[in-house]
């Protein structure tokens, strides 16, 4: 019944993500960041991380704790040993000895020991540098959160932005394959030469091509944010966001305001924790030139006999037990301890060398993201107005062909020209939502920190 309710189980949960993959997903940004941040691959060992440091802190605090241990031991000597005394303790003939055999062939012991550490200099820092390296393993994860949400973002812009494409090329392919119908059937009557209908053609050509590279980009750009998700990279996925919107909701120029308090930023966190930690390396490198102090107390058990009789209830066991203290006092160590900390002393000055530069490249980042994101909202603006003059070139250019009053070349220009801006345009778009993106990553926003209990929990 057990095997049949296992079996069941599985044959469910593999329906269930069957089901879940023909389903496919929907997402909006929003949603999709909260699905990445507990899916995404990276995200996931992340938390494992922090799990793992748990477990080494209580690692470390255990060897502090009371340790008991049990030995149980049994021997049969095959050949017991022989020992010579002087043979005239036996009566013998002096200056001569005689072979004798002491004890029992078998023999059987067990013995509890109770080990405890009453002080040790270097278990005290061990404990702090569990902790510090706890909240470096919590700070990792939360610059993975941060990378994640980045990268999520990036990627679910990157494929509004291939299907934005691959719809303006198949409209400006089926304007062209109707311009170049007509032409044809002027060409046939006489009224335009030859040249125009190759201008288009060549025209139509490149929209051709354009396109079909935009459809595989968007197949790449699909598998792409489904593997930030973390999901199968053929699931399908449907995106509930269009690019135009997005673009307005992050053009937040307010934002450009916001301060940065710098111990805030990941970055200065994490080169934090590394200071910290070589302070506590300069620290247990100090505490071993302080003298151990451990005690401890066993019981213990033994028996012998010529037969294995151990078990009967007859054999006789004798006990012992100890107490005792031990103590290591280091008194010359021939420079060795003093050159070990010096060494974590100058560790300790490079780690904070890099956390004043970690400072100083945080302000630089803060300065440097907020002027992109300045000209992207800047350039999207322009794009916009580009586009408007680009199409109203386009069409006067069209009128002007039609009407023979101007050349093919001059409307392959034109249309060249319309091509490209709305390829700029929609790239500002998607420059405009990663550069904010790129500027909250280094601000810290939203604040996307692991939940410590929820690990705690889990693990």
């Amino acid at each position: 019944m057990k095997q049949l309710l296992l079996t069941l189980g599985i044959l469910l949960g593999t329906f269930y993500a069957a089901a879940q993959d023909a389903r496919g997903y929907s997402f909006s940004l929003e949603e999709a960041v909260t699905f990445a941040i507990d899916s995404n691959y990276t995200a996931i060992n992340a938390r494992r991380d922090i799990a793992k440091a748990i477990k080494q802190k209580w690692e470390t605090t255990a060897t502090g704790l009371p340790q008991l241990s049990a030995n149980i031991a049994y021997q049969n000597n095959l050949k017991q040993p022989v020992t010579f005394i002087p043979a005239e303790f036996s009566g013998g003939e002096p200056g001569t000895f005689t072979p004798v055999t002491f004890g029992t062939k078998q023999s059987a012991s067990a013995t509890a020991t109770l080990n405890q550490l009453i002080f040790d200099g270097s278990y005290l820092v061990g404990l702090q540098a569990a902790q510090a390296f706890l909240d470096f393993s919590e700070n990792a994860a939360e610059k993975t959160n941060l990378e994640v949400r980045k990268g999520v973002i990036n990627a679910y812009g990157s494929v509004l932005l291939s299907e934005e494409l691959i719809a303006i090329f198949e409209k400006n392919k089926e304007n062209l394959e109707q311009n170049l119908f007509e032409t044809r059937k002027i060409y046939e009557n006489g009224l335009t030469e030859q040249e125009s209908v190759e201008q288009l053609e060549i025209t139509l050509l490149d929209i051709e091509t354009q396109l079909s590279n935009a459809e595989r980009m968007a197949s790449i750009a699909r598998q792409m944010f489904n593997v930030a998700l973390g999901i199968d990279v053929s699931a399908p996925v449907i995106f509930e966001d269009n690019l135009s919107d997005l673009a307005q909701e992050h053009i937040e120029l307010s934002f450009l305001d916001t301060s940065i308090n710098v111990e805030e930023n990941i970055d200065y966190k994490i080169a934090y924790n590394l200071t910290e930690q070589r302070s506590l390396e300069l620290k247990l490198e100090k505490s071993k030139a302080l003298p151990t102090l451990s005690a401890f107390i066993n019981y213990g058990t033994a028996a012998n006999s010529d037969e294995f009789s151990f078990l009967d209830s007859d054999q006789r066991w004798f006990q012992s037990s100890v107490l005792g203290v031990n103590m290591n006092i280091p008194i010359f160590s021939s420079g060795m301890r003093s050159a070990r900390s010096q060494r974590a002393k100058i560790a300790l000055e490079q780690a904070e060398t890099q956390l004043e530069e970690t400072e100083q490249n945080v302000r630089l980042e803060v300065n440097t993201a907020k002027s992109d994101y300045l000209f992207a909202i800047e350039n999207y603006e322009n794009a916009k107005k580009n586009l408007a003059l680009a199409e109203r070139i386009e069409n006067k250019n069209q009128i002007k062909f039609v009407e023979g009053l101007s050349t093919s070349f001059d409307l392959r220009q034109a249309q060249t020209q319309l091509y490209t801006a709305q390829e700029q345009y929609f790239q500002a778009m998607v420059q405009v939502i990663n550069t904010k993106a790129t500027l909250e990553t280094v601000l810290n926003t939203p604040q996307l920190r692991p939940d410590f209990e929820e690990i705690k929990d889990k693990y």
